[in-house]
């Protein structure tokens, strides 16, 4: 199995445990790492069976002054909002220890401007790919509304009620 981490992060696998598809044939990626699994299925010349999207980075509904402000708010300090970042993806629940790299401003405008379309996902289908994606409701990070709507058409999507960014639900 091909995992991606999220932004900024590493040895995040671990939250996906229950939903992962331990195979050779899988490729998963959360939130940032989505955008890069996405794009390595499309582009593999190696056999893929299922591409599995946690929280996959959806910002396209999002206004271009609010990316501007992320963009602005990394490049000031990176530490911070970090920090800011990863409270936001355990919110509403605490927050857990989790690995920090520091990604670079041009990942975090990938992310924040990647677009998710028909064509790509059609790419993906035409494959023989399965497309799986998994939500939580309580995600203050991304559109989960427009994700959904997005991914309905052509995937599998899991939702988890109570689920934030890393799909934990409140104990």
């Amino acid at each position: 199995m091909t995992f991606y981490s999220g932004f900024s992060l590493t040895n995040d696998r671990r939250f996906f445990e229950q939903f992962l598809r331990e195979s050779d044939y899988t490729v998963a990626g959360f939130s940032y790492g989505a955008i890069k699994a996405a794009l390595h299925a499309v582009n593999s010349k190696s056999r893929i069976d299922t591409l599995q999207l946690f929280s996959p980075a959806f910002f396209q509904t999002k206004k271009s002054s609010f990316k501007r402000l992320q963009l602005t708010a990394f490049s000031t300090d990176s530490q911070s909002y970090l920090l800011r970042f990863l409270e936001g993806c355990f919110a509403p629940y605490w927050v857990e220890e989790v690995e920090i790299k520091t990604g670079t401003v041009d990942e975090l405008d990938e992310l924040l401007n990647f677009v998710w379309d028909d064509e790509l996902i059609q790419k993906i289908v035409d494959k023989g790919i399965k497309i799986e994606v998994y939500l939580g409701f309580e995600d203050k990070i991304i559109d989960v509304s427009g994700a959904k709507e997005f991914f309905l058409p052509s995937a599998t999507v899991t939702t988890v009620r109570r689920g934030n960014h890393f799909l934990q639900e409140g104990k």
